[in-house]
This record gives structure tokens, C-alpha cells and sequence, in this order.
């Protein structure tokens, strides 16, 4: 065998060095080479030719190395400005996630520690500690969000003075558990898909000032109760209550009642005007009320407002109506209601409309008269002999051919605040 000349054992040297330099970091098979036919091992390497060095080196590719999996992340720990809030951060954070649609990306910012930035939270310091911080009111009106109950939120927050939730999609029916919140005092659900019987636990929350339930979903009775309830706030409209308005209505003191749009039956308790003397809006339409006005209705010295129409009241307009000298709206449509059209009544200073159409009136004087032209008073589909757009004679004589009576007819004349005027009479259908 030719001897191998000193530049190539040289050569041999560096090739080794090279190699097993690259392959100090993978995992390798024994490196092999061939010298004059004869065959060499080395621990570490990779192949190496050249044809102009009569030296062939040999090994095989390293083998893949095994990407071990990233340590994990260190738990952040969240820092709480007040122990109030740490205690409410998981019922926001599991309420968060009961929550199946959020257009606005609102819970977007229901995030970390700072709930006081929380969109639609507040915090201010409790009544029973000063230098504390807590939240204490939520106002998620117009927010839309969705989510199937607030059980376990809105009663879990033990310093929530004031929720508005307005304009949203959260339903099921209000926890009994809200009765424990000290300092609740304004609740809003309205405007969402609540169902149920009347949220009963508002019932002996005697910080509670206004609550507004309406356009829910609502059902059963009203407890009597809350009417003389110490709330200045009381709007249960638009639901599916149905139930004979309490006598008891007349010891209210709300500022602000509406019960339209739900299934009220029964008359009107002759006591309900003088508890209706403040307010300004007196709503009742769209019920089933039955019976007479009485002339208790002349009490009703606040009201800019008064509507009962779309229910099923009968007899004649009280000319004690003349005595509402604020009202700006007055609606007694589709009722059953007949006579004349009190003048007194259309000579109020301050009326802007005037409904009466879908009854059975027979007679307008000339100042009612006036109002129609005016585009205030509306007798639309009555029984006016001489007006146009009026029910079909076979229609009005089929009406007055089942007379309606009324207790106290001799009180439809009376004007409380004028005691003395004597009004004109209506002539017999």
C-alpha cells in the first residue's frame, strides 16, 4: 500500500477537527473513514469527499433534535386597589362568560384588575366605609348584550347601589336574593326579555326608590303592596299583568306611575285620581278597564298627560275633565263611551290633542266643533249625525239598544273646581 504523504494526515486532522466541532451540539452515529482500503471510526463527524484527497470520510446525517416544549408562563397575580373589588372580580369575570353576544365589544374592557375602568361599572365609596372603594353602580343601558340571567351577578354585588341595564337581551326571571342589597336604590331591567311573575323581592326594600320593569315579558298579578311602597318611581307598562286594580291604589305617594299595555281589568278605583293628584302623566291605555269615570278624574290637577283609551270604559265623559288645566293630551279612543262631547272640556287653555274617535258619541258644540277644524279633537267613527267619517247608522242604533248605566249619573256634571257652573245638557240619542 502507497504511503500517505504528511499533507495529507494533515488534511486527515483538520477535517476531524471541523467535523466534530460541528457536531458537538447533535446526537450523532460514529464517524467513518477509509485510508488505503482500510476503515477508521470516529465518535463525532459528518461526511466529508473530496476527489483530490485519497481519504473518504463517512457518517451519517445527525440526527433530528427534539424541540422540547416552552416552560410555561408564570401566572400573572392580580393587584386589587380595595379587597371589595377582589371579591367582586370573579362574579364579573363568570358573568362575562355567560354572556352570548356583545356587539359594542364591551367585555372587551372587562379585563385585569382596574374594574373601576371597567365599561359600565362605577365605584365610589360605601356608606359604611368611607375610605374604601367599591362598585357601586352598573349602567349597562343600550349596551345589548346578551345573556341568559343575571342571577349571580346583579344579586352577588353587595354595594350596588344603582343597576340600569335598559335596552339589553338578558332574561330569565329576578333572584329573591337582590332583597339582601343594602344599598340598592334604583333598579332598570326594562326594555329585555325578563319573564316570570312580578319580581317579588322588591317587596320590604325600603331603600328602594324607582323601579322599572317595563316592556318585559311579565306575567300573573301585581301585589297590592307595592303601590304603597316608599318608591317615587314605578313603571310596570308594557307586560302581561293582569289584575284588578287595588283599592289600596288611592294610598300611593309615587310621583311617577305608568301601567299601560298590560291586562289591568276591572273599573277604576274612584280613590286612584286623588293619588294620581301630582302626577303628569297618568298612562292606563291598552288595558281591559271596564265601569265609569267617576268625577274624581277632575283631580288629576298635575297631569299633562292622561290616556286610557283602547280599553272598554262606558258612560259619558265627566265635565270634570274641565278642572285638568295643564293637560296637553287627553285620549279616551276606542272605548265605549257615548254622550256629547263636553264644551267645558274643550275649552281647556292648554290642550294640543284631543281623542275620542272609535266610541259612540252622539253631539258636538260649537267650540268642540272648532277644535275638530283645528285638527285637535278627533270623533272619528262615532255616532255624530251631521260629521263625516262616522259609524254606520245600523251600528250606532244596534250600540244604544243595550243601555249602559252608570252609578252617580247626576256626578258626570259635576266640576270640582267650579262648583257652581251649571253645564249645558246633551240631548237624548
Amino acid at each position: 500500500m502507497r504511503s500517505i504523504s504528511a499533507k495529507f494526515y494533515v488534511l486527515l486532522v483538520l477535517a476531524c477537527l471541523v467535523v466534530n466541532t460541528m457536531a458537538q451540539n447533535t446526537n450523532t452515529e460514529a464517524l467513518g473513514f477509509v485510508i488505503g482500503g482500510k476503515r477508521i471510526s470516529l465518535t463525532k463527524g459528518c461526511a466529508l469527499k473530496d476527489q483530490n484527497i485519497p481519504i473518504t470520510l463517512e457518517c451519517p446525517q445527525p440526527k433530528t433534535s427534539i424541540s422540547l416544549p416552552p416552560l410555561p408562563l408564570k401566572d400573572e397575580i392580580l393587584q386589587f386597589a380595595e379587597q371589595r373589588l377582589a371579591v367582586v372580580y370573579p362574579i364579573i369575570q363568570e358573568f362575562k362568560s355567560i354572556i352570548t353576544s356583545d356587539p359594542l365589544g364591551i367585555t372587551k374592557t372587562w379585563v385585569g384588575s382596574d374594574i373601576c375602568n371597567y365599561k359600565g361599572f362605577y365605584c365610589e365609596s360605601p356608606p359604611d366605609n368611607e375610605t374604601a372603594i367599591a362598585v357601586a353602580s352598573i349602567d349597562f343601558n343600550g349596551f345589548q348584550l346578551s345573556a341568559p340571567t343575571l342571577d349571580g351577578f346583579l344579586d352577588q354585588l353587595p354595594d350596588i347601589a344603582l343597576f340600569h341595564a335598559n335596552s339589553n337581551n338578558f332574561a330569565g326571571t329576578i333572584s329573591s336574593n337582590i332583597a339582601k342589597l343594602p344599598y340598592l336604590y334604583e333598579l332598570d331591567i326594562s326594555n329585555n326579555k325578563f319573564s316570570g311573575p312580578f319580581p317579588a323581592a322588591v317587596l320590604g326594600m325600603n331603600n328602594l326608590e324607582f323601579l322599572d320593569i317595563r316592556f318585559n315579558y311579565f306575567t300573573g298579578s301585581v301585589p297590592p303592596q307595592i303601590f304603597t311602597q316608599n318608591l317615587d318611581f314605578l313603571f310596570i307598562n308594557n307586560n302581561g299583568f293582569m289584575i284588578k286594580l287595588p283599592d289600596n291604589i288611592g294610598s300611593t305617594h309615587i310621583l311617577f306611575l305608568t301601567l299601560a299595555n298590560n291586562k289591568f281589568i276591572g273599573p277604576l278605583p274612584r280613590s286612584i285620581f286623588k293619588a294620581f293628584s301630582e302626577l303628569t302623566e297618568v298612562l292606563l291605555v291598552n288595558n281591559q278597564l271596564t265601569g265609569c269615570l267617576p268625577y274624581e278624574i277632575g283631580y288629576l290637577k298635575e297631569a299633562v298627560v292622561f290616556d286610557v283609551g283602547d280599553n272598554q270604559l262606558t258612560g259619558q265623559l265627566p265635565f270634570s275633565l274641565a278642572c285638568l288645566e295643564k293637560v296637553e293630551q287627553l285620549n279616551f279612543a276606542n272605548n265605549l263611551l257615548f254622550g256629547m262631547v263636553p264644551e267645558a272640556v274643550c275649552g281647556l287653555p292648554n290642550l294640543l290633542h284631543f281623542s275620542l274617535s272609535d266610541n259612540y258619541f252622539t253631539h258636538a258644540g260649537p267650540l268642540c266643533r272648532f277644535l275638530i277644524e283645528k285638527g285637535v279633537l278627533d270623533v272619528r267613527n262615532n255616532c255624530i249625525p251631521d260629521l263625516p267619517f262616522q259609524r254606520s247608522v245600523a251600528e250606532c242604533a244596534d250600540f244604544f239598544a243595550h243601555p249602559r248605566f252608570c252609578p252617580h249619573m247626576w256626578s258626570y256634571t259635576y266640576i270640582p273646581c267650579k262648583p257652581y257652573y251649571i253645564p249645558e245638557m246633551a240631548p237624548s240619542p
